[in-house]
């Protein structure tokens, strides 16, 4: 399979949906820095220390299921909230509040700016399917459905396991493997024989504790080194370069 740059023993690609498919990071980012900004600065007052949307959202946000990044990053600040509940106003002082109310400004950014797809994965997409292997979307996200939809890419996957499937079947995300290994199972293929292809530290994790059989890493904004260290088997800028032969497995 090296026309694909995979070993020959994959059947299954399993995709990340932000920064592989879908120019959403960036939207992510930006909204969880408004959020956590206005929550910090009327925390803190004068002490106020900014959210980094590069380094923090990478350490700690990206790739995590909402609550899990709301609580992941105020931990590394000291702070603690009470989990209040899924349907908590967006202005709730709890995990899930302030969850919320990023959920309300990314898909207020989604609606004014508009979804962009990697056009480089979308072609390897349609490769990877033409070779009649199996492909999920794997995200944490509860908008997955409307984003694919919005740049017709819905039928370009077998399976879906996005936010609200996981929330469905009581799945912990990534950087726990759970996710990827659900929609290996649902595509009927053995973990080992499926490639996860992810831009976050935590979907590099989750490839590598659920024992795949590669990882892909995509770096969109240089942190190559740190995708090796949590996992890849290799890392590209973008995934149209497997297809010429400049990143694949041997």
């Amino acid at each position: 399979m090296t026309e694909l740059g995979l070993p020959q023993t994959i059947l299954a690609c399993l995709f990340d949906l932000d920064g592989v498919v879908t120019k959403t990071a960036v939207v992510h980012a930006a909204a969880w820095k408004e959020t956590f900004d206005a929550f910090l600065r009327e925390r803190e007052g004068a002490d106020f220390r900014p959210f980094d949307a590069v380094a923090d959202y990478d350490e700690y946000v990206d790739g995590r299921p909402r609550a899990d990044g709301v609580r992941t990053f105020l931990a590394s600040r000291g702070i603690e909230l009470p989990e209040g509940s899924p349907d908590d106003p967006p202005d709730a002082q709890t995990v899930n509040g302030v969850g919320n109310r990023k959920n309300e400004l990314v898909l207020q950014k989604i609606r004014t700016e508009g979804v962009e797809a990697y056009e480089g994965t979308l072609r390897y997409i349609e490769a990877v399917r033409a070779e009649g292997l199996k492909t999920a979307i794997v995200s944490s996200s509860a908008n997955t459905l409307d984003v694919l939809r919005s740049i017709d890419a819905e039928r370009l996957f077998d399976v879906r396991i996005d936010g609200v499937v996981a929330r469905e079947r009581r799945l912990p995300g990534k950087p726990h493997p759970d996710t990827f290994l659900a929609a290996a199972q649902d595509l009927g293929v053995d973990a080992k024989q499926a490639t996860v292809f992810e831009d976050a530290l935590a979907g590099m994790d989750a490839g590598r504790s659920g024992h795949f059989g590669y990882v892909v890493g995509v770096d969109r904004v240089g942190q190559t080194d740190a995708l090796y260290a949590h996992g890849a088997d290799v890392v590209v800028k973008d995934l149209a370069e497997l297809l010429a032969g400049k990143g694949g497995a041997a």
